[in-house]
């Protein structure tokens, strides 16, 4: 499961998976965002926050998550990256080289430091 919520006046999408990761958490996902890009030229920030990362549920939960990364990573501009997750550094350093948006890892319990660093 994939709990979110925009931030509209700030731009900042929240992410909170709990349990593998499927196709259908990224529906609403998807669309809430894309109707919010429709508006705004860029989301200013995204926070994903979890303790580990949880994976997905099968091949479809990744392939929705991969499309969703596709299609908006050039509009996020920066992602703050909340785990103690040992793929934390990993995730990090790729998001660094593949994608437009600064990307920073932060400790699980550091989520506040996250936040004022995305809305700075």
């Amino acid at each position: 499961m994939l709990n979110y919520s925009l931030m509209k006046p700030e731009g900042i999408l929240l992410l909170e998976p709990h349990g593998p990761l499927t196709r259908q958490d990224f529906d609403g996902v998807d669309q809430d965002v894309n109707a919010f890009l429709a508006e705004h030229p860029k989301l200013h920030g995204m926070m994903v926050q979890a303790k580990d990362f949880p994976g997905w549920e099968n091949w479809a939960g990744f392939s929705a998550h991969m499309s969703f990364v596709r299609h908006h990573h050039k509009q996020v501009e920066h992602i703050a990256l909340v785990t103690d997750s040992q793929l934390a550094g990993m995730a990090e350093f790729l998001g660094k080289h593949l994608m437009d948006a600064e990307v920073r890892h932060f400790p699980f319990t550091e989520d506040a430091q996250a936040m004022q660093w995305l809305q700075s």
